[in-house]
């Protein structure tokens, strides 16, 4: 597909190549291959050889989307969760755990309790060293408008655009229309609508728009695992550009995103792989929970991600606005199936081979997850897969600690490991000062001897205190100042992620895989779009 050939017929003694175009290029590659004489061309078109050639590579290519990395690097494979190693470690600790409690309780109590407020101390410090100095700073790499308006369309390079969707008939015509509206000359640019084959709904839906002809329909064969990267893995090996990106289903890009993604690689060292667009939402004052979503991509933008950039540390990716160098994607075998925040892996896969990771000035709007059983869902697959991403690259934690150093090595631990087992310890560390309001008699000091007992107590006025305020800062910073109050019900949302947590922690068990899917098109706003634009401009 990157030549847009494909050996179709034997016919008369001679091979019938099918092409879109006879060039010096095609002639060069069918007579090394078939000799001078032994081959001839048939017109055809770019839709008819992209389905020839998935047809023909069927099992091949669908083979080489669950299994490539696994086959490259089985150590950075999340295939199988727990290796024997750490499956004996694990039964070894609980196994002293229990000995412990059974010989030397209050001991052992004393003993977990000191670490957990250790935990939580260096959480604490942690993220408000990113916070602190992250606030003076910002992360974009700054394309200007003059930068992009000086780019001539005859020196843009074929850009691959990958929309991986599943039942999402209902939001496709405005994915359609906002793809349709990126600044990129349409000759350049080749959309990619990455569908299951059995998806007939989203299929038929997309046919009927009649779209443009660099859109083209990418049918993923029925596997396991079915999830995302799975399918852009597929997706990838059809791919013609020198850069890609991802957008969901309800994203709406910015028109000049991919000129400025260009633009940035360009003026880059060679060694920045991905840049990210950042993310914001147009439903952020719908209802709490997308209050809350926004806050968070505010605090992640604004003053988390500045942070991680200035320490020059691993940057978890986001799910979608990441755009890459094709050559370094397909190098590094792109995604892992089996991961289920397989971006967030990536970023930490890109660093362990040398790679960096940016951020442009360039802005893609998203739907924020207002439905709170959507909400969980979502949310436990992100926590599932930051779970499966600290253990898989725990595997070998001396390598790791040598490729990303000390601070990139602190950095992976505080942040991909610890929030998923301190939201499993909330619920216990919220019930002792509880017990202590309502058992005022009961003794309960003994567990926090000093200096752990000083500790505990900052963790739970001050620490907790800074925590909502940094919520507060995220919104006054961007001057959503109708968001203020919500931040101050920050603990609310706490509680949400302790169950999605403990969720997570159930399927990570039983079902690793399992991709919870993310139902988009509920938001007010965009039911309000997607009539107006069934119902056409007024008359």
């Amino acid at each position: 597909t990157e030549r847009n050939l494909i050996p179709w017929q034997l016919q008369d003694g001679k091979l019938l190549v099918a092409t879109t175009a006879v060039t010096t290029a095609a002639h060069a590659w069918a007579a090394a291959r078939y000799g001078d004489d032994a081959y001839d061309f048939v017109i055809t078109s770019p839709y008819d050889i992209l389905w020839q050639t998935q047809a023909a590579f069927r099992d091949r290519d669908s083979h080489r989307a669950r299994e490539g990395l696994y086959e490259w690097k089985p150590e950075h494979s999340a295939k199988y969760t727990v290796t024997k190693p750490q499956k004996a470690t694990i039964l070894a600790i609980v196994l002293a755990l229990v000995l412990a409690l059974v010989l030397a309780p209050w001991v052992t109590a004393v003993v977990l309790m000191s670490f957990a407020t250790v935990l939580y101390t260096l959480t604490f410090v942690f993220k408000f060293i990113l916070t602190w100095v992250g606030s003076s700073r910002r992360s974009d790499m700054i394309i200007s408008d003059e930068a992009v308006a000086s780019l001539a369309n005859r020196d843009l390079p074929v850009y691959s655009v990958l929309v991986p969707m599943y039942r999402e008939a209902k939001v496709l015509p405005l994915l359609a229309k906002a793809l349709k509206n990126l600044d990129y000359p349409a000759s350049k640019l080749e959309v990619k609508l990455v569908l299951e084959e059995d998806d007939n709904e989203t299929i038929d839906a997309a046919k009927a728009l009649d779209l443009p002809g660099n859109f083209e329909i990418i049918r993923v064969p029925a596997s396991q695992p079915k999830t995302k990267p799975k399918a852009c893995n597929y997706a990838l090996q059809f791919c013609r550009g020198e850069f890609l990106t991802i957008y969901d289903a309800e994203d709406q890009p910015e028109p000049d995103q991919l000129k400025k993604a260009v633009l940035a690689f360009r003026t880059s060292a060679p060694n920045l792989a991905c840049v990210q667009g950042r993310l914001n939402y147009f439903n952020r004052s719908e209802n709490w929970l997308t209050a809350m979503f926004t806050l968070e991509y505010s605090q992640w933008f604004d003053f988390l991600l500045p942070g991680l950039d200035y320490l020059k540390v691993p940057i978890p990716l986001g799910g979608t606005s990441n755009h890459f160098k094709l050559a370094v994607l397909r190098q590094v075998n792109g995604w892992d199936p089996y991961n289920v925040t397989e971006d967030a892996d990536l970023g930490i896969r890109l660093a362990q081979e040398g790679y960096t990771v940016g951020v442009i000035n360039s802005t893609t709007y998203e739907e924020a997850n207002g439905v709170l059983g959507s909400w969980i869902n979502q949310r436990s697959r992100w926590i599932k897969g930051y779970m499966q991403t600290w253990l898989v690259h725990m595997r070998h934690p001396v390598h790791l600690y040598r490729s990303i150093g000390p601070v990139g090595f602190f950095s992976f631990h505080f942040f991909i490991g610890a929030p998923a087992f301190t939201n499993l310890l909330n619920p216990v560390l919220w019930l002792i000062p509880l017990l202590m309001l309502l058992l005022p008699a009961v003794p309960f000091g003994w567990l926090f001897p000093e200096p752990f007992g000083t500790m505990a107590l900052f963790n739970l006025v001050v620490g907790n205190l800074f925590l909502v305020y940094f919520g507060v800062v995220a919104a006054l910073k961007r001057r959503y100042f109708d968001l203020v109050p919500v931040g101050l019900t920050l603990p609310f949302y706490w509680v949400l992620h302790s169950i999605a947590s403990f969720k997570a922690l159930k399927q990570l068990i039983t079902n690793p895989h399992y991709w919870e899917k993310t139902e988009h098109g509920t938001s007010a706003v965009t039911q309000a779009n997607l009539a107006a634009q069934q119902n056409g401009p007024s008359k």
